[in-house]
């Protein structure tokens, strides 16, 4: 949901002169994040596809099912909203999508245009449909295109993962308050998602939504995630929680990820219970130093992979040159994941406005050695800024 349908989105300029430099004509997207991404609009439901078209030249035009006509024109911010479909008395340009969506194409005069779609989130049954709505155009992808736009954040993209950040913050602390009264997992788990279901209930306005992306088969009206693993479990990585209280030198791994308005954030900590075995407490000391000579370089002009590149360095002079992960982080915004890696292959130079999560981490299975420290952090003017604050370092309950 927008939180001003007037106020200007850098994002669509950026957009059209990321086309004009590719030559493409217009963006015909259908991805859940792209479609929102460019108008501000989240059903929640994709039981129907939603069409954003975006020419390179003209006003873009956001095509909905009938069903979420009203939906879309409240809370989007494309002027030019259409639907399709037979929905009560909601006027519609047609029954289906492809007859409204080839009557938009030739209104906007793109029969014969270069029209980008995502190649990487476009079945090949749409792509040939939609080729044959227009076969005198070119089809070229534009997921790339689309993703590098993605890595700069707007003002309300920013204000809103600051919003996000908050909400996991609070999410963690709820969640080591549990471990430590000697809660299992799922009492860790539960505890968080309290925390934060509570504050937005109370302390947010009803501007402010935790949807995340769904799809054909389904949605997620309420984004916000908890999942909490102790023990050999944190190998694991992703798992439901379960009934487990975790034991005397153990880790846990408590992992938080909160969208506001579509945008995320992302919050995890290893929490040692009690004093830690050496291998284990050396491990997360080695993260956390490493962490700390990072974080100068975190500023515009920085390659992303110099922050990889001193992970690296870092393990290898601790010995743990077997142990080296394939990335310490990752962009992060409209997508919990975006496409962008903290490797040491990537090409993005920071730049203020970008979002991504630090989470240099070490895998040792025969020393029972897991760790998980991530935080969100936002590249600003001449640094950064972590937007996730709850408490860090070393951690122990």
């Amino acid at each position: 949901m927008s939180l001003d349908t007037t106020a200007p989105r850098p994002r669509i300029a950026r957009l059209k002169a990321a086309m004009a430099e590719k030559g493409i004509d217009a963006l015909v997207s259908f991805k859940p994040e792209h479609t929102f991404y460019m108008s501000g609009f989240n059903p929640v439901l994709y039981s129907h596809p939603v069409v954003m078209i975006l020419p390179a030249e003209g006003e873009p035009t956001l095509l909905v099912h009938a069903l979420r006509d009203a939906h879309g024109r409240a809370e989007g911010f494309v002027e030019d909203t259409r639907a399709y479909g037979v929905w009560s008395t909601t006027k519609t340009m047609g029954p289906t999508w492809p007859e409204a969506l080839q009557k938009i194409l030739g209104e906007k005069g793109l029969e014969g245009a270069t029209i980008g779609l995502e190649a990487d989130s476009t079945p090949m049954a749409r792509w040939q449909q939609v080729q044959g709505l227009v076969p005198g155009a070119t089809l070229a992808d534009s997921s790339k295109l689309i993703d590098r736009c993605r890595l700069i954040k707007d003002p309300d993209e920013i204000e809103m993962a600051r919003v996000a950040a908050d909400l996991a913050d609070r999410g963690m602390d709820a969640a080591i308050a549990a471990l430590a009264d000697g809660g299992t997992e799922r009492e860790a788990h539960t505890a968080s998602l309290l925390a934060m279901n509570t504050h937005w209930t109370h302390a947010l306005p009803d501007s402010i939504e935790v949807a995340d992306f769904g799809g054909l088969e389904g949605g997620m009206v309420n984004g916000l995630a908890t999942w909490v693993l102790s023990g050999e479990r944190m190998f694991r990585n992703c798992d439901n929680s379960i009934a487990r209280k975790p034991l005397p030198g153990e880790t846990v791994a408590i992992f938080i990820w909160t969208v506001a308005n579509g945008i995320h954030a992302e919050n995890e900590r290893t929490v040692a219970m009690g004093p830690l075995p050496d291998a284990r407490r050396r491990a997360l000391e080695t993260i956390l130093s490493i962490r700390e000579e990072i974080t100068p370089v975190m500023k515009p002009g920085t390659p992303l992979a110099e922050l990889y590149n001193i992970t690296k360095a870092g393990l290898i002079r601790a010995g743990y040159d077997a142990n080296i992960p394939g990335r310490i982080g990752h962009t992060i915004g409209i997508g919990a994941h975006e496409h962008f890696s903290l490797d040491g292959k990537t090409d993005v130079i920071l730049e203020p406005g970008m979002l991504f999560t630090l989470e240099p981490n070490l895998r040792v299975p025969d020393q029972g050695v897991a760790t998980q420290i991530s935080d969100t952090i936002l590249i600003t003017e001449d640094g950064h800024e972590y937007l996730t604050k709850s408490r860090g370092g070393y951690i122990e309950v």
